[in-house]
């Protein structure tokens, strides 16, 4: 896709607001915004410090509501609540605004949380000119974007991420979902944002092992689609574990661009382009389904599953050995899982993967790598090399048990998350 789909600017806000309201709200500027040219509706993208006091910035896209619902969770509402809202309450029009508080986890992303926030909207009648607001990370942001898509057919929302993670990968793009037992994000909406507003500030806050998670998301799109990108994740992985402030706004913005630029290009998942953003999640969502959500950090099993993904396209003869090897280097500085648990069998795989977005027509499709940078969504495989992927784990695992589960120390020594579900 064209470099065109993504525009940096200075201008805080992408569509600009009255004269009147410019001069009636203040608040912290943008350090750089994006612009996601999706093609049902154009965003910014607004990067920052202290950016949840940028009355400015959240203006343009409230100016209308009269009532705010703000979905959080038990960590980040304690943290982050009461500025946002004093912010909302401080706009010219003087909203109403209410919360919505889920519980933290994975295993809260599910029908009885969307019920939790549209008996909110509900109870406190908002219509379709109220506005919803994520703040929080992946979890809040997809099942807020859904009651979003679903409440009254459809009311704005806005995107406030406070994890790595959903900054460059969930809170963008307009995937919103629900989880099924039985299978991760089966149940959604595409639905895009009003706006992205990400302080950059609240990621201080964000505990190692969420922050490393987020990074899986970041190498993605150097595996994908950017070998350039790839090549500086591994000159500079020490300084972005560590948190540089530089080196994090690099890298935050330099992976929203990559998803701007896919979203811009296939919005709905319909030409295959968008679904390259999947490499390692068919893997990745079947270890979530099977291990128990919670149990596994979706960017700890999307590490896991990218590394076999390498390894498929290596037994296919599509990407050299090399390549598998440094993006297990690669992901391994990052403090991330680089094998399945041990208690992943052929069976659990098959019968989770079975169940994926990407299954059409009963044939599995998944995201491949022809080369550094060259994703492709393929069924061209033998189903014997699939399994045999799979089982070399299982032998991995059997020849040499403990520096198998070496590898998954990660997961805080707690052999619970690698040998049982």
């Amino acid at each position: 896709p064209a470099r065109t789909a993504v525009a940096a600017t200075a201008n805080p806000t992408a569509e600009p607001a009255t004269a009147g309201a410019r001069d009636a709200v203040a608040g912290p500027a943008p350090t750089s915004s994006l612009s996601v040219a999706a093609a049902s509706r154009t965003y910014p993208i607004h990067f920052g410090p202290d950016l949840l006091r940028a009355e400015a910035l959240f203006a343009p896209h409230l100016g209308k509501a009269s009532k705010i619902l703000v979905v959080t969770n038990t960590t980040v509402g304690p943290l982050y609540y009461a500025r946002l809202e004093a912010t909302l309450k401080g706009l010219p029009h003087k909203p109403e605004v209410i919360s919505v508080v889920l519980e933290d986890g994975e295993e809260f992303k599910n029908f009885a949380s969307l019920q939790q926030i549209l008996d909110a909207c509900l109870a406190h009648r908002l219509d379709r000119k109220s506005c919803l607001v994520a703040l929080g990370g992946g979890v809040v942001g997809d099942i807020t974007g859904f009651a979003a898509a679903i409440y009254v057919r459809g009311v704005p929302f806005i995107q406030c991420p406070t994890t790595l993670l959903a900054v460059v990968d969930s809170a963008v793009g307009g995937k919103t979902a629900v989880n099924h037992p039985m299978g991760k994000n089966m149940i959604g909406a595409f639905y895009q944002p009003e706006a992205v507003i990400v302080d950059t500030a609240v990621l201080a806050t964000l505990d190692d092992r969420q922050f490393s998670a987020g990074v899986a998301e970041v190498v993605k799109y150097g595996l994908i689609r950017d070998p350039e990108f790839f090549v500086w994740c591994e000159e500079n992985m020490e300084r972005l574990m560590a948190r540089e402030p530089e080196v994090v706004d690099y890298a935050m913005r330099k992976s929203c661009e990559n998803k701007a630029e896919v979203v811009a290009a296939d919005e709905t998942e319909s030409s295959g382009v968008r679904a390259t953003l999947n490499l390692g999640h068919t893997f990745g969502h079947a270890i979530e389904a099977a291990m128990g959500y919670g149990s596994w950090l979706h960017g700890e099993a999307v590490a896991a599953g990218m590394v076999m993904a390498c390894e498929m396209s290596n037994r296919l003869d599509w990407l050299p050995e090399s390549v598998t090897e440094r993006t297990e280097k690669l992901l391994a500085r990052a403090r991330l899982p680089v094998r399945p648990p041990p208690s992943m069998t052929l069976e659990l795989f098959m019968t989770y993967m079975s169940i994926d977005k990407k299954v059409e027509s009963g044939v599995l499709k998944l995201i491949l790598l022809k080369g550094l940078g060259k994703a492709v969504v393929t069924a061209d495989f033998e189903e014997a090399v699939l399994f045999d992927t799979i089982m070399h784990y299982q032998k991995l695992y059997t020849e040499n048990p403990q520096d198998y589960e070496n590898l998954l120390s990660v997961l805080g020594g707690d052999l619970r998350l690698m040998r049982d579900s």
